[in-house]
């Protein structure tokens, strides 16, 4: 067994160590070796490289996949996997099947189309050609492989290990995971629970998350372990939500909202019907700018009688207001219009889709209002939107930021700091371990602190990228790696060279475009080139 002694099993930790992208846990015996996730790097340059990097573990080897939920972070390098060699079957909630026949799709295509625009710039540079992480073939040899799971029902993986779906309340068919592993020479079973991503309380279209209580090992999503926010009910939501539509309503000018295009378009597509179906706010054409979102949408409908206020949603996308794009040509025309509309394009971060183009086109207007909706990881535009970047790089080009740019938190598909430790005090007692992981350094920092009162220091592990642990029923013991990280832990979650070389960019336009006249630009331009000479000697 590579990496452990004996029979107990190893846990390692290939993503969503000290950052809240890339998820993918592996847990080897001499039996099986199995995945929980296998999640699509976002965030940075070099994270984002990651995907395109070899698995840290042969593909083939691995026997199974237990899936949580169908957002890409979690799911996204599935089609990878099995363009590899893996051919085992991928378990997981029915609903999350739906979503991902629709999901992994949409990433491939995307991928595939700013491949095509990269190597078009690569041979105008003189660069060598790059492939796609994996291809909308690799995708549909994926849903294959799927195999439907319920919630409460307990299944056999493999060879002494068992596995059951809680209801995690974040995404429609989002699932906690909770292993039961036969141990040689044991009367009992270890438990291990993956709590996958926990849905908050007041979560618009999902019931609380659940799970059982007295595992031996937990391990915890931490994405807001450092944060409380308000107690606000859906109502003050609209009423919040409200006010900003009414501003880009005043300010003549579109609402752009970069939404990820699976519950959270729809959440949003409620509160905005409800809002201008009742006068709160002014009627006006609502563009969901996203085939992705589209597709989901017709799946979450299909679903609706399994969803809390399910029938809203159904009048909601059902509304005369309401406008679903498909074509590349149908979106570029939406930027053609004036005054008031809104627009839902993906990704949520900004960093992919359609949102690229709106926010091109709109961030330099005075009278353009960009409300971002979700977490955005270190390294995305969403993100360096929300640090007051004065000018971003989109797709090459430089943009000056002159558009109102907002958080409107209250979406989030995330448990808070309280919700979180509520949800795993629920879990106890916690025999041996939590590993808290899905979290940056904040979100760790603050939720181990909470955490200490109920669980010693010493069993609150935060594991790092490729971390792996020998589990045993008294305690887990760190194993020696045999190979390199494939990022070291400083880059995690990190702003990365790239964005340092975006933003010089942008800081030598400004700096050259603020000089008096041409001599001034001359000297700004000579003192630049010293420097970069200095440097070579």
């Amino acid at each position: 067994m590579q990496g452990g002694r004996g029979t107990d099993p190893v846990l390692r930790f290939h993503g969503a160590a000290h950052g809240v992208t890339g998820s993918c846990y592996e847990i080897e015996t001499p039996r099986w070796r199995i995945l929980v996730d296998c999640g699509l790097f976002q965030g940075s340059k070099s994270e984002r490289e990651l995907n395109y990097g070899p698995f840290p573990f042969p593909p083939n080897a691995i026997h199974a996949v237990i899936l949580t939920h169908a957002h890409i972070d979690h799911s996204g390098l599935l089609p990878k996997l099995v363009k590899h060699g893996f051919c085992g079957p991928i378990h997981t909630t029915r609903a999350t099947i739906d979503l991902c026949s629709v999901m992994l799709p949409d990433a491939a295509h995307i991928q595939e189309m700013e491949v095509e625009q990269l190597n078009r710039r690569n041979a105008q540079r003189g660069r060598p050609p790059v492939e796609p992480i994996y291809s909308l073939q690799d995708a549909a040899a994926c849903m294959t492989l799927f195999r439907a799971l319920e919630y409460g029902d307990w299944t056999t993986i493999a060879d002494g290990l068992r596995a059951r779906f809680w209801n995690a309340g974040h995404l429609l068919g989002s699932a906690t995971v909770e292993l039961e592993i036969d141990m040689d020479h044991q009367k009992t079973p270890m438990r291990i629970l993956f709590s996958g991503d926990i849905g908050p309380g007041y979560k618009l279209l999902q019931t609380d998350p659940e799970g059982p209580a007295g595992v031996d090992y937990l391990i915890c999503e931490s994405t807001y372990g450092d944060r409380d926010r308000p107690d606000v009910s859906p109502e003050q939501r609209r009423s919040m939500l409200g006010d900003i539509v009414r501003g880009a309503a005043v300010a003549r000018g579109p609402l752009i909202i970069p939404s990820f295009a699976v519950e959270r378009t729809q959440e949003l597509l409620v509160d905005l019907h409800l809002l201008m179906q009742t006068g709160a706010v002014p009627r006006a054409p609502i563009f969901v700018d996203s085939p992705l979102a589209t597709r989901a949408s017709a799946i979450f409908e299909r679903h609706a009688d399994e969803i809390e206020q399910g029938d809203v949603l159904r009048q909601a996308l059902g509304s005369k207001e309401l406008r679903f794009t498909e074509t590349v040509e149908q979106s570029k025309a939406i930027n053609r219009l004036t005054g008031f509309f809104v627009v839902i394009a993906a990704s949520g971060m900004c960093d992919a889709g359609r949102i690229r183009h709106h926010l091109k086109a709109n961030l330099w207007r005075r009278n353009a209002t960009v409300m971002i909706a979700g977490y955005q990881a270190q390294g995305s535009l969403g993100r360096i939107l929300l640090d007051g970047a004065r000018r971003v790089r989109i797709q090459g080009e430089e943009v000056e930021v002159k558009a109102h740019i907002s958080l409107f938190d209250l979406y989030s598909g995330h448990a808070d700091a309280a919700e979180l430790v509520a949800w795993v005090q629920a879990r106890s007692p916690v025999r041996q371990a939590v590993f808290l992981t899905h979290g940056e350094e904040e979100g760790l920092r603050g939720f181990t602190e909470r955490l200490r009162s109920m669980i010693p220091d010493d069993r609150i592990i935060m594991p790092r990228l490729d971390d792996a642990l020998r589990l045993t029923l008294s305690g887990s013991l760190p194993v020696e790696l045999n190979e390199p990280r494939r990022l070291r832990p400083e880059k995690v979650a990190r702003l990365d060279w790239h964005n340092d070389l975006s933003k010089l960019l942008l800081d030598i336009n400004e700096a050259v475009g603020a000089a008096a006249d041409e001599r001034g630009r001359a000297a700004v331009i000579r003192r630049m080139r010293r420097v970069l000479e200095d440097n070579d000697a």
